[in-house]
Formats: structure tokens, sequence, C-alpha cells
């Protein structure tokens, strides 16, 4: 395997591919990259066996052929080369050597047959959607996923296609988030996977590189191909991602979204941001809830602690309900402020220990559960 390729372009392509593999791989295998070179391009893998990602990168290439280096070593080599035009030549005892002005380097790598093979999407569910606005849509729930291994289930985004749209769904079982968008759905597509948390990460990181992306799909697996716009990043088709998706069903998050509450005030997303944030400033570990006070046409936001000390936000509504307080986790408040976009969030409570919701107008919900006041 021979060819010729530009630095910057190499090193795109290579930190496209990176991220997927852990700092402690099971296997020597798993910490390389698979290097492909055929035709005009060379195709980069890396794999985690749980996830895995391909791109394709533009190069001159002399002879085709294949070998696996180690992706993080390699990285930072073509990252510090001194001349804009790199020279790749592997040897068929796996040693590469690379060439580029004044520097070589010869780099020991594993034969191509040893790494794993990633899947194919024959048989699966398809789906076409726009890279921006799925982007939009994991940014406005992914906060919400458990970190809590026991709860594995819960560790991931619940994508479902059915009844002409697409729900998103994320739930640690003290908060939940969901989002939805209108699609044709073919009752012969329809079906529902769970993301596992490092997947949804990585598209997050990918996303918006284009315009479009397709998601296929099974009972074990999801593929992406992410396209890419042809421009100075040297990629020269999609990006694509392929996941194990978490197994199990889903619990029943519809229980958890409040048929009723009685008190919805529209509040300013921003300022309201700004306001529980600097009323959190003297939260602690012990002591982290702030109080949210509702009265005639004014929300006050309190928060207190032994250590810190006392903080009151207060700013003007239009309330002519009864006198409220009820108490949440700041964090949790903020979270789903902080992934809007839209100038304008709808808050509604009930009484001090139902749970507190958030709505826009376009079909986003996000449901915190009160902190108990002492």
């Amino acid at each position: 395997m021979k060819f010729k390729i530009n630095r910057d372009h190499f090193s795109n392509g290579l930190a496209q591919v990176l991220n997927v593999v852990g700092s402690k791989a099971a296997m020597p295998i798993l910490s390389n990259v698979l290097i492909e070179a055929e035709k005009d391009q060379i195709s980069l893998s890396t794999t985690n066996l749980d996830l895995g990602i391909r791109c394709k990168i533009k190069a001159e290439v002399k002879e085709g052929g294949s070998v696996t280096l180690p992706v993080k070593r390699l990285a930072t080599i073509v990252r510090e080369l001194p001349n804009v035009d790199v020279t790749v030549d592997a040897a068929a005892n796996h040693q590469v050597k690379i060439a580029s002005g004044g520097s070589n380097f010869k780099i020991m790598g594993i034969g191509a047959e040893e790494f794993p093979k990633l899947p194919d999407t024959g048989d699966d569910k398809t789906f076409s959607l726009e890279q921006a606005e799925l982007a939009g849509m994991l940014g406005n729930v992914a906060y919400a996923q458990s970190t809590d291994e026991t709860r594995y289930i819960l560790n991931g985004v619940y994508f479902n296609f059915k009844d002409g749209k697409l729900s998103l769904v994320a739930t640690d079982g003290r908060r939940l988030a969901l989002v939805a968008k209108e699609m044709p759905v073919p009752a012969a597509s329809a079906g529902a996977i769970i993301l596992p948390a490092k997947t949804v990460s990585e598209l997050l990181r990918l996303l918006g590189k284009g315009d479009k992306l397709k998601i296929a799909f099974n009972d074990r697996r999801a593929a992406f191909q992410i396209d890419t716009n042809k421009d100075s990043s040297g990629l020269t088709d999609a990006i694509y991602l392929f996941s194990k998706v978490v197994e199990g069903n889903y619990p029943n998050y519809q229980q958890v979204i409040p048929k009723e509450t009685h008190q919805r005030i529209a509040l300013e997303r921003e300022l309201f941001l700004q306001c529980v944030h600097r009323a959190a400033l003297v939260t602690s570990e012990k002591s982290n809830s702030v109080k949210i006070k509702l009265s005639a046409n004014l929300l006050e936001i309190t928060a207190s602690s032994p250590d810190f000390g006392e903080s009151h936000e207060s700013m003007a509504i239009a309330y002519s309900g009864p006198d409220l307080q009820v108490a949440f986790n700041p964090q949790f408040v903020m979270d789903p402020l902080r992934a809007l976009t839209k100038d304008q969030v709808f808050f509604e409570l009930k009484d001090e220990v139902s749970p507190g919701v958030f709505k826009t107008l376009e079909s986003f919900v996000c449901v915190i559960m009160p902190v108990r006041l002492s």
C-alpha cells in the first residue's frame, strides 16, 4: 500500500475517527485505525465493538492495500509533520513509513485481517432527516440521560418512530425531556431504539458537517450515514457511524408527564436562566435547591446554605393565580433552559409536591421532580 495525501486532510480524517477508541482497549487491534487505500481515496475506520466509525479522504493512491496503525500515536505524528505533502508506504510486514519534508517515521502496525468487521445495513428500517434538526432535538433531551450504570436502560436517548412522528426521550428518573417532530412513518418502518450515551455524544459532535443524514436500524444496532459538504476538509463521502443499541424495553414515559397542571406562566428564557444561575451561586452539595415563589405578577427565586449564605432574585411576570412556592435542583431547571433556543418558554406548576413542567410551542416537554421543602 502506498499513497500521497494532504497532511491537513489526513489529520482531519483521523480526528473524525479518534474519539471512538477508548483509553484502555481490551485488545491491541482496538487501539488501531484501519487504513484502506483504493482508487483516489483512503478509508479510515475505528471501533470499540460497541461503536464504529468510518470516513473517506481524497488521496493519490499509488498502490492499493490496507493496514492498521495505533490511531492516537498516528494522529499526533500527522498533526506535527512539517510539510503539507505526506507519503505513506506500508511494507508486507505491516511496517509503515511516513515521510513529509525532512521528517521520516517508521511505525509498526497490525494486519488489517485482524480488524473487526463493521456491520452492513441490509434489512434495516431507514429514515432520512435534516442534520441540523436532529442535532437540535438531541440537544433538547441529551442532558436528561441517566449516568447510573445500574439503570443501563436509561443510559441513552430513546428514538421512537411511530404515528407519523419521531419522538426523542431521555430520563434519569428525576427528570424527563421529550421532543417530537412530525414526519412520514410508514407502518412497516415504525420502530424504536435506545441509542447509548456514547453514541449520542459522537452524533452531536459529527452533525452539522452537511445537510442530510440517514438512520438505519434493527433490534440490535443502528447506523448513521452523515453527509458532509465537499469543502476543504478533504472528506470525499459521508461519515458512517455504527452503534449497538441498548437492549430492553424503555419505561412508559407518557405516565410521567402530568395530565394537568394548575398554573402556567410565560417566561423570558434567557432572563429566567440568568436569575436561577445567580441564585444557585450560594447553594452547596448539602443544600442544593432553589425555591421558586409565585405571587401576583412576581416570580422570586431564593437559595440559601449554611456555608455560603443567601440569595434572592426577582422578575416581573404576568401571573394572577394563588401564591405558590416550590423547590427544585437548580441544575435541573437550568439544563433545559440552556438547551432551548426559543426566547419564550412556558413553566407549569400544580403545587409544592408535584413536578414542574417546561414547554415550548414546538412539542418540547421537560418534567422535573421537586425537592421537598423542609
